[in-house]
């Protein structure tokens, strides 16, 4: 039987931005945290460099906003930009306050003013801003928020927690658009369950997934921003998928990247023979922005057919290199690879999505009482091309003003009347689910072929073309068939793949993360690409 559960607030998404929101939450309120596979599975997890702002003394917030706005290629809000710069100190304040394990410099007098906290430098920046725990931060980050709120008794964290679709007034035929609650797959009964809460927040990820080749878990499918398109959001600048310059290349090595710290502490890009390439490309080498660097490697592995580049860090002391990076040191090692004494195979893969859900400062969506924060939204702070660890930043300072902007509303939203159950009276179980297999690997392929770090108008079509009729028969499939996570990620990912292509189609220029050879210039004027739903549909 399917269940009815009654909340304050509904998160959808365990990660960095979903935790930081729930814990800023008052003990009153009844939240629920869904994930939809293992707590740990999501993104936040596996994040190595650290989390960009404004500690040291000889850095500012001025500073800070523009490098991010050189790195997004003139469109980010600037607005938006230092909103999150301003509010990076005490993001990370709050951090520290709830007991995160960053790694300290012991190699400064603390009277000299400077910062307790080792801090490295990433690509786009100009001073030593990043924040973090070895190279694991996103564990070591995961892990503390985890902890803080399994200790919460207001706090449920359920997994296992497939969300469906949103439930909003506008589809039950009210009066209103509010956002009542979701209806959530429990994979542990198989039923589709009703979730009723005053508030709802998207804080899925992203949609890399899309992609052949890619750093992120098997659950960043584009959940968020596919439901909330549905539900009737205005989505943003989903053109802009940016691909990681260093992801391990090792037949047995899946999804695992290479933290662009490397480079910020001196690790070389090399071809196979030994010679540097990046200086051709830019002069900043190998710290100039990612999109510059996964389009020069890119383009060095075509010119000369071959799978790989490597990136070299061998020329820096063993126990450095051990000490500032022991998971990349044992991981690689475990393929044979020894980073004091050899170079990494590395490529690139689809990384982050910078683009998502429109949202405001406080993570408001266009319908009310539906929030989305972190890699699901799209604040304008990453612009064409987000800058190294300006995302984790994101996450926490979003996740806290809309935690503020619920606390505000509270008062004024009374919980829902009794939602509708689930109907699932006219489907059946399904036996054919090798549709789904073939259907998912052929979506990741065309979009890795058409849509990818280089593109055109014609491949753009073609990309279009195929998705339509993926499309097509996807929905075909989901009104017969039962749900099943995998159903649910193909019909997400399949949407959110259109919103893509349809994203890269209107932009005719190349800027930032977005290149085509047909229009290689960047136009004189920035805009963003802002696509509006026809209407709230089933």
């Amino acid at each position: 039987m399917s269940q009815h559960y009654q909340y304050d607030v509904l998160v959808i998404g365990s990660g960095a931005a979903g935790l930081t929101l729930a814990l800023n939450l008052p003990e009153s309120l009844r939240i629920a945290v869904l994930s939809k596979g293992d707590l740990s599975n999501g993104s936040t997890y596996w994040a190595q460099g650290g989390v960009a702002a404004v500690l040291d003394t000889s850095d500012t917030v001025d500073s800070h906003v523009a490098d991010t706005l050189v790195a997004g290629a003139g469109l980010c809000h600037e607005q938006a930009v230092r909103f999150t710069v301003e509010h990076s100190r005490e993001a990370i304040g709050w951090l520290i306050e709830q007991g995160v394990p960053f790694t300290r410099d012991d190699t400064h007098d603390r009277e000299d003013g400077s910062f307790e906290f080792h801090l490295t430098r990433e690509g786009g920046h100009s001073h030593r801003r990043i924040i973090h725990a070895a190279d694991a931060t996103g564990a070591a980050i995961f892990s503390t928020l985890l902890g803080r709120a399994q200790s919460r008794a207001n706090i449920e964290l359920l997994e296992q927690r497939v969300a469906v679709d949103l439930i909003t007034e506008q589809k039950l035929g009210l009066p209103g658009k509010r956002c009542l609650g979701a209806y959530v797959l429990n994979r542990h009964t198989g039923e589709v369950d009703t979730f009723q809460s005053r508030f709802v927040v998207l804080a899925t990820g992203g949609a890399a997934k899309v992609y052949l080749y890619t750093s992120n878990p098997d659950s960043a499918c584009g959940d968020g921003i596919a439901m909330a398109w549905r539900a009737g959001c205005r989505v943003g600048n989903l053109e802009f998928n940016q691909f990681h310059p260093t992801c391990l290349y090792h037949p047995q090595a899946k999804s695992f990247l290479i933290t662009e710290a490397l480079r910020g502490e001196g690790a070389l890009l090399k071809l196979p023979n030994g010679e540097r390439f990046m200086p051709r490309f830019d002069e900043r080498a190998e710290l100039a922005p990612r999109d510059i660097v996964a389009r020069a490697i890119d383009h060095e592995m075509k010119r000369l057919g071959i799978d790989c580049v490597f990136l070299d860090i061998s020329h820096k002391p063993a126990d450095f290199i051990k000490a500032h990076f022991p998971t990349v040191y044992e991981r690689c090692l475990a393929f044979g690879i020894d980073i004091t004494r050899q170079a990494i195979p590395v490529v690139p893969a689809a990384h982050y999505t910078c683009g998502g859900v429109v949202v405001d400062d406080a993570g408001r969506t266009d319908i009310p009482g539906l929030y989305a924060i972190g890699e699901t939204s799209f604040t304008g702070l990453h612009g064409a091309n987000r800058m190294a660890s300006n995302s984790l930043l994101e996450c926490f300072v979003y996740g806290r003003s809309a935690a503020e902007d619920i606390l505000r509303e509270l008062q004024q939203v009374p919980i829902p009347q009794d939602l509708p159950a689930w109907d699932a009276s006219q489907v059946t179980d399904s036996d054919e689910d090798v549709i789904i297999a073939h259907n998912w690997d052929e979506l990741r392929r065309f979009m890795w072929d058409y849509v990818g770090i280089v593109r055109t108008t014609k491949r753009l079509m073609r990309a279009q073309h195929r998705v339509k009729l993926l499309l097509s028969e996807i929905d075909e499939f989901y009104s017969n068939y039962k749900v099943s996570r995998d159903l649910l990620e193909l019909r997400n990912l399949a949407l959110v793949a259109d919103l893509m292509i349809s994203s890269a189609m209107q932009r005719k220029e190349s800027r930032g993360l977005h290149y085509t050879l047909d229009f290689p210039q960047q136009l004189a004027t920035a805009a963003d690409t802002i696509l509006v739903p026809p209407s709230a549909d089933d």
